[in-house]
C-alpha cells in the first residue's frame, strides 16, 4: 500500500517534470536556431547545432535524474507517514476483533450448551424457545469466527495445503444445497471441470458454501456452478440469474463493512475474497453472458 502511494506521488512529480524539461529543451532549441542562423542551414552550423542540443539534452538529464531519486526517496517517506495512521488503526481493528471474538466464544458455547440441557426437562411449550436459544448461540458463534479469521492477513501460512480437484468439491458441496434450492424452486446446474489447486479443503468448502449462499438469496430459478482452467489460473465460478451487480458495489461487496440492502450477503463475501487471497488468487464478480451475475474466484493452478 505505502509502495502504491509512493508511485503514484513520483509519477505525478515524474510528469510535471518531463513537462518542464520539454519546455526547457524546446526554448534553448529555439534561442539556438535563432543564434545560428544563418549557419544552422550549412552542414558545420547544423552539426553545431545538434552538438549543442545533446549538450543541452546531458544538462536536463544530469538533474532530472538525481532529482527524480530524491523524489522518489521523500515520496516514499511521505507516503507512509501519510498511510501510518491507517495501517495502525486496521492493526487496532484486528485485534480488536481478535480479541472480541476469543473472549465470546466461550459464553456464546455456554449459553448453547445449558439451553440444550435444559430443553429435556423443560415444559412443552418452551421446547422450542430452548432450540431457538441454541441456533441463535451457534450461529454467533459462526459469526464471531468469520470476525476472527477476517482480523487475520490473508496469507497461505495459515492454510493446510495440498492439492483438491476443485470440480470434486464443486460436486460435493453443490449437493449440500439441491433441497433447498429446490424448497424455493431454483435448480442448480453443476458444470464444474476437473482442474488442480493447492488448496486448503476446509477453506474452500467455506468458500463454496458462503457463494452458494449468496447465489441462493438472489438467484430467481437457476444457479451454475462452473470451473474451468485458464493456463496457469483456475476460476471457479458462481452464476445466479438474478440482478446484475451495480459497478459502484462490485468491489464494496466483498467488505465486511459493507450491508447494502440486497447486495450484499454480510461476512459471506468478504470471507471469500479472504480466502482466495490467502491462496494467492482473487474473488470478483462480473455480468453473467445473459444477465444475471457471476462470482468468479480465481485460483493458482496446481504446478507438480
Amino acid at each position: 500500500m505505502i509502495a502504491r502511494l509512493a508511485l503514484r506521488y513520483l509519477l505525478v512529480f515524474a510528469v510535471v517534470l518531463a513537462l518542464l524539461s520539454a519546455g526547457a529543451y524546446a526554448f534553448m532549441s529555439a534561442e539556438y536556431q535563432s543564434l545560428m542562423q544563418p549557419l544552422i542551414g550549412t552542414p558545420e552550423g547544423a552539426q553545431g547545432y545538434r552538438a549543442a542540443m545533446m549538450r543541452v539534452l546531458e544538462t536536463i538529464l544530469s538533474f532530472d535524474i538525481p532529482l527524480l531519486a530524491i523524489v522518489g526517496g521523500a515520496s516514499w517517506l511521505l507516503a507512509r507517514a501519510s498511510l501510518q495512521p491507517l495501517i495502525a488503526g486496521r492493526q487496532r481493528e484486528r485485534e480488536f476483533a481478535a480479541d472480541a471474538a476469543h473472549r465470546l466464544r466461550s459464553p456464546l458455547a455456554t449459553i448453547a450448551a445449558v439451553s440444550q440441557a435444559a430443553k429435556p426437562s423443560a415444559p412443552a411449550g418452551l421446547a422450542q424457545d430452548f432450540d431457538t436459544i441454541t441456533q441463535a448461540a451457534l450461529d454467533a458463534s459462526e459469526t464471531v469466527g468469520e470476525l476472527l479469521t477476517l482480523s487475520r492477513p490473508a496469507e497461505p501460512h495459515l492454510l493446510q495445503l495440498e492439492p483438491i480437484d476443485v470440480a470434486m468439491l464443486a460436486k460435493n458441496v453443490s449437493k449440500e444445497f439441491e433441497a433447498r434450492a429446490a424448497e424455493r424452486g431454483l435448480s442448480i446446474d453443476n458444470r464444474a471441470q476437473s482442474a488442480i489447486v493447492n488448496g486448503d479443503e476446509l477453506r474452500l468448502r467455506e468458500l463454496l458454501r458462503n457463494l452458494l449462499e449468496n447465489a441462493l438469496r438472489h438467484a430467481r430459478r437457476r444457479i451454475v456452478v462452473d470451473s474451468l482452467k485458464n493456463g496457469r489460473t483456475v476460476d471457479v465460478v458462481v452464476f445466479n440469474d438474478g440482478d446484475t451487480v451495480e459497478d459502484e458495489y462490485r468491489e464494496r461487496i466483498f467488505e465486511r463493512e459493507f450491508s447494502g440492502d440486497s447486495r450484499g450477503s454480510g461476512l459471506g463475501l468478504a470471507l471469500v475474497r479472504w480466502i482466495a487471497r490467502a491462496h494467492d488468487g482473487d474473488a470478483f464478480v462480473r455480468d453473467g453472458k445473459a444477465g444475471g451475475a457471476e462470482f468468479v474466484v480465481r485460483l493458482p493452478s496446481f504446478a507438480e
